[in-house]
């Protein structure tokens, strides 16, 4: 096996291991019988699909079941793989601004693993050959822009910060203001953690997100939402709302490998309509991987 699918099955085994083996079970039986649906309706919510997702599934296999005359749970079994498959797509390839420097929005709930997840998306952009900068537009939580600054450190990165409990804007302003004098190619701009229920900080992203338009026309050329995978289907409504405020393009999905509720995957991007950017799959630096499709249901549905 080679290295990118072992990194992907380890930090996967938490959800491979304790929800889809589950599945397995369930399916270890050879006669399909109603009981079987059922027994698999219930397998997929607790694999955290959500009951949406499940529903559409579900419906899709029955039509299938009918339509070729399934009667043996294998049959099934090799459905709900080839069902489960097409329902993650790998992510659409990411291009630069051409022009000048890429500006992209960090958003996310406190906790979800932002300030980690953006520092370590400047590591995997400078490796490509990349300048970076990194905007602490966290204001409010001195610990994030010092846990920023340490990151910036440690990796050789650029950190534009002001003072505590100063307005994000202008961080992200000067960022980007700099990082044109500079010819800098990205800005990853660390915004603070906010909860989605909260109108007055939802505005204030709305905010910066203006700002970095005004600092460069056009910006921000992209808007990702780190999204913590041990919260599971509670991160959907989170994500809807970040989605309709600051028009959100992608998802990292963080904190991957300490989940088992990977099966959250596959409700972002049939329900949200997201596409899943990068997956983190350990603490490592080198660990928040680019998301592969095709080792995720590998990884996910191995003993399947």
């Amino acid at each position: 096996m080679n290295d990118r699918l072992e990194k992907w099955r380890a930090g996967l085994a938490r959800t491979r291991d304790t929800t889809f083996g589950r599945i397995a079970n369930v399916l270890g039986i050879t006669e399909l019988t109603d009981e079987t649906w059922d027994d698999l309706e219930a397998m997929l919510i607790q694999a955290d699909l959500g009951i949406e997702t499940t529903q559409n599934l579900l419906e899709e296999l029955r039509e299938q079941a009918k339509e070729e005359g399934w009667t043996k749970t294998d049959q099934l079994k090799d459905g709900l793989r080839a069902s489960l498959g097409k329902r993650v797509v790998p992510p659409p390839p990411f291009n630069l601004n051409p022009d000048g420097p890429t500006i992209i929005l960090i958003v996310g709930v406190n906790g979800s693993g932002k300030t980690t997840s953006a520092a370590k998306l400047g590591k995997r952009f400078k490796e490509q050959g990349k300048k970076v900068a990194l905007a602490a537009a966290d204001t409010y939580r001195a610990a994030a822009v010092e846990q920023l600054q340490l990151w910036g450190q440690r990796l050789g990165l650029r950190v534009v910060s002001g003072q505590s409990g100063g307005d994000p804007g202008a961080v992200t302003y000067d960022a980007i203001q700099s990082a044109q004098a500079r010819g800098e190619d990205i800005v990853l701009v660390d915004t603070a953690g906010r909860l989605h229920t909260r109108f007055n900080l939802m505005e204030e992203l709305k905010k910066v997100h203006r700002v970095s338009g005004k600092a460069y026309p056009g910006a921000p050329h992209a808007v990702w939402l780190v999204m913590d995978a041990t919260t599971g289907q509670n991160a959907l409504q989170q994500a809807q709302a970040f989605k309709e405020a600051v028009e959100v393009t992608g998802v990292v999905l963080a904190k991957l490998d300490s989940s088992a509720r990977g099966g959250m995957t596959f409700a972002i991007q049939e329900t949200l309509g997201l596409p899943i950017l990068y997956a983190g799959l350990g603490e490592g630096e080198d660990d928040l991987q680019p998301f592969d499709n095709q080792a995720f249901i590998e990884s996910i549905l191995a003993g399947l």
